[in-house]
């Protein structure tokens, strides 16, 4: 696992998604950082000339 730098803030949803945390809730958290992740790039690549989308 990478060191994770003490000023480093984690996202209260990357806590709900690997913590310790009912199933249902870990899964919609873990699916919201997924869409999170995916609308980023998304928004990226119109502003990246190599964008994949």
């Amino acid at each position: 696992m990478a060191h994770i730098q003490s000023s480093t803030r984690i996202p209260a949803l990357w806590t709900a998604a690997y913590g310790r945390r009912p199933l249902p809730v870990r899964l919609l958290a873990r699916t919201l950082l997924r869409v999170r992740a995916f609308a980023r790039e998304l928004a990226l690549a119109d502003h990246v000339p190599t964008g994949s989308y």
